[in-house]
């Protein structure tokens, strides 16, 4: 018998404390998603959850790249980066997710960026848009459909992984009041404009 098929997987991204309020890499209101992620974690039979995970001296970190300050861009050979201040390093309480976040027992899990020579938005791919991460096997698996994404940040990896999920052929949502994003010179604009083309469903 084949497994039954779950209309859709609640995708929890990155609610790590490095993003939180005091971390490295702390997104405006960042708390601010967790009643609703944690409601919705309640509700889902499905959770996958997402975690930066990088080794020390990440490509990604500015401190990486001598001369160059945290927030330039870079170009490398899988595109154009963001040059990040040191964040989400494995086994480290920054890399940890909030205590504040209530993930069910049922949860999977997909840890990202673990190569150190390689950025990673998405939970699909990573940035060299070959390597696979992890997400697509555990949908697949599931006889996923569709996908629903919260978490952090909305015009990163939120964002990437919404445009793989169209991409590889899952509907998408964006539940709007459980993310928040950088916003670097307009990035959460461009983002939402960027997924709406794509036809990611805002919610």
């Amino acid at each position: 018998m084949p497994p039954p098929v779950i209309t859709a997987v609640l995708v929890v991204v990155d609610i790590q404390n490095d993003f939180c309020s005091g971390g490295s890499l702390a997104v405006p209101d960042a708390e601010a998603v967790l009643p609703v992620v944690n409601r919705l974690m309640g509700v889902f039979q499905r959770v996958v959850v997402t975690q930066d995970w990088h080794p020390p001296g990440h490509l990604s970190f500015a401190s990486s790249h001598p001369g160059h300050p945290v927030f330039s861009r870079i170009m490398l050979p899988s595109g154009e980066q963001v040059l990040w201040p040191d964040h989400c390093v494995a086994d480290t309480p920054g890399a940890a997710l909030h205590s504040g976040l209530v993930v069910p027992a049922h949860a999977a899990f997909v840890r990202k960026g673990m190569r150190g020579t390689l950025d990673t938005y998405s939970a699909f791919f990573e940035n060299d848009r070959d390597t696979a991460v992890g997400l697509d096997a555990i949908l697949r698996s599931s006889n996923a459909q569709e996908i629903v994404l919260a978490g952090l940040a909305t015009d990163y990896c939120i964002l990437h992984t919404a445009l793989d999920g169209r991409a590889r052929g899952y509907d998408v949502t964006v539940i709007e009041s459980g993310c928040r994003g950088i916003d670097l010179n307009g990035s959460l604009a461009q983002a939402w404009e960027q997924m709406e083309s794509a036809g990611v469903r805002r919610a």
